[in-house]
């Protein structure tokens, strides 16, 4: 007889990743996972190779120099830091910390899904709020809220959409929430809305209100797994009893370490990015289809119909090219798409301006 498992996780999915299949013969362009198409800083790889010269010690459990970093470059306090294996261990911690069996969370319906998987891993319910215009709406979120709700999630700059919310609403939502609800701001494409000068680490001060942050975008560091975050002190004295010590090599705590202090590295592989991202948005404009507002390292490109973005991404994965189909977020008629090398992102244009030319020609003659 197999041992059953909990009921709560006999009743969830496996966690989708994206389908990387092509062709044979195509050399695979994945536009799917929103990695950086840059190198990492080129400190940060030495950094991670001296690091492998003390590889039969443990990592250091507490960050120190990473957290130092973070704290020097961001004018914060590294006592309010915690780094964890990727934000997505993060956000793990905190559900498993704070919600359980009779506990709801609550999140906008176009959230990071992982938001859902933390919290039913934890036994608990979600909730979804509406968005407008593919963007979090305060009021529509307020609605949701329960007396059993503990947490909520809010990506922003949002994923899979790219947009974002000014900090004046943040703290309007924040202001309203009960304070027995903790409000987890997920900023993992943080770096690219930085222009805007509305940092929101201070809101962690309140007690009440957790900031994340990542390595993976644009510091291209997703293979390294570290992420980190400001808390209240209380917070994170809850969170490190759910850590794993050793959460982080110390090679990666070296390559974070190293890419926080090469900041002119960022701002090179941002401003880089940022430009591709314009310009790919403006061609598919041109093409006739809607593109939301981004302020991340991808783009939402929504297609006439369901239909019709299936078989864009089937014409893409023809010639290696992948993009994420949105159906698991409600978007079926979306395909979000990384930005990636100039090469990469001329391909795609060219690819979906002659799809787009026979699909309408399909369409017309029917």
């Amino acid at each position: 007889m197999t041992l059953p498992p909990n009921p709560h996780v006999a009743a969830l999915a496996p966690y989708a990743l994206s389908d990387l299949s092509i062709p044979c013969g195509k050399r695979l362009i994945s536009l799917a996972q929103n990695e950086s198409a840059a190198s990492p800083s080129p400190a940060a790889l030495a950094a991670a190779r001296a690091a492998l010269t003390d590889a039969q010690l443990y990592p250091d459990p507490d960050w120190r120099a990473l957290r130092a970093a973070i704290a020097e470059v961001h004018d914060l306090d590294p006592e309010h830091i915690l780094c964890g294996s990727g934000s997505m261990e993060l956000i793990g911690a905190l559900a498993s910390a704070y919600l359980g069996p009779g506990t709801r969370a609550a999140t906008t319906a176009y959230g990071y899904l992982f938001f859902r998987t933390a919290t039913r891993l934890a036994g608990a319910e979600i909730d979804l709020a509406p968005e407008t215009d593919l963007t979090v709406d305060v009021e529509a979120l307020l609605g949701v809220i329960r007396p059993e709700t503990r947490i909520v999630f809010v990506a922003n700059p949002g994923n899979p959409t790219g947009t974002r919310i000014a900090r004046a609403d943040l703290i309007r939502l924040r202001d309203r929430l009960p304070g027995n609800v903790l409000l987890v701001i997920d900023e993992a494409y943080g770096e690219f809305a930085e222009t805007s000068g509305e940092a929101m680490f201070d809101l962690a001060a309140r007690g009440d209100t957790v900031i994340l942050r990542t390595f993976s975008k644009v510091y291209g560091l997703a293979g390294m797994r570290v992420g980190w975050g400001v808390f209240a002190p209380d917070v994170a004295g809850q969170l490190r009893k759910v850590f794993n010590p050793n959460n982080i090599s110390a090679t990666s705590q070296a390559a974070a370490t190293a890419a926080m202090r090469d900041q002119t590295h960022m701002r090179n592989i941002r401003a880089e990015t940022v430009a591709l991202r314009d310009r790919f948005a403006g061609e598919m404009r041109g093409l006739g289809l809607s593109v939301a507002e981004s302020h991340t390292n991808f783009v939402l490109l929504r297609f006439p119909s369901a239909e019709a973005a299936r078989a864009a991404a089937d014409a893409l994965r023809a010639e290696g090219i992948v993009m994420r189909p949105m159906g698991g977020y409600g978007l079926a008629d979306c395909l979000r798409t990384t930005i990636g090398g100039v090469e990469d992102m001329q391909l795609a244009h060219d690819v979906l301006t002659d799809w787009l030319a026979t699909w309408i020609n399909r369409e017309t003659t029917t």
